[in-house]
């Protein structure tokens, strides 16, 4: 059973609510084209994706939602690169910080691509076991977007 949990943690399946799924996690340009990729199981934080991404963040700003409210983890690490953060803080957090929320807008990009994404079936449902092919899906879903935009 443990290597049976090991093989699924390295192949980016994890257990959700629904069962076993994969999550996404994606940097992507001021016009909502994708440039890298993370890929973790299920159940983690999205924390951990964006640990992975951050160091590829190479822009003036950065825009997030609430899940990536983290003081230490991405606030810290932006401000170091002087990259402007522009994520909104959680509903319970005590200290509200200020964001630009006309540029805030633009966050719907992302949402954008996941739609564009998820037109894919392969991708939809993961129909791949390896994940290291289903990247490959992603990619290749992906370079299609950047090929008409």
């Amino acid at each position: 059973m443990q290597a049976l949990k090991k093989s699924l943690n390295k192949q980016a399946i994890g257990r959700s609510r629904a069962g076993l799924s994969t999550k996404i996690h994606t940097l992507c340009d001021g016009k909502g084209r994708p440039i890298a990729f993370h890929l973790t199981g299920g159940e983690a934080h999205d924390l951990q994706g964006a640990d992975a991404l951050l160091e590829k963040v190479n822009a003036p700003a950065l825009l997030a939602d609430k899940a990536y409210y983290a003081q230490k983890r991405v606030l810290a690490r932006l401000q170091k690169s002087n990259c402007v953060a522009v994520i909104p803080s959680k509903a319970n957090h005590k200290n509200k910080r200020s964001y630009d929320k006309q540029l805030y807008k633009w966050c719907y990009l992302i949402e954008h691509f996941f739609a564009y994404l998820k037109q894919y079936r392969a991708i939809a449902t993961r129909y791949d076991n390896l994940a290291v092919n289903f990247l490959g899906g992603i990619y290749l879903a992906a370079s299609s977007l950047w090929a008409i935009c």
